[in-house]
């Protein structure tokens, strides 16, 4: 498992795209591109892209793990 470089999500843009995904939670781009993927990933398209609104994704990070309350 990759360490992540974020401390906190204060650091973290508005909105994360699934590189950032991956590196915020540690795990290969492959992974956070397939997570996005997932029905229940709060994504948001724009156009081509997939992009995941900061608030959501503390907001399912808490909801999927133990923990997951990193201020």
């Amino acid at each position: 498992m990759k360490e992540s470089i974020y401390k906190s999500y204060d650091e973290l843009p508005l909105f994360l795209n699934s590189e950032l995904v991956a590196k915020v939670l540690g795990v290969s781009p492959s992974s956070g591109y397939e997570l996005m993927h997932q029905p229940d990933f709060p994504v948001l398209r724009v156009g081509n892209r997939m992009l995941v609104p900061k608030e959501q994704f503390i907001q399912w990070v808490a909801e999927h793990t133990e923990g997951g309350n990193c201020k």
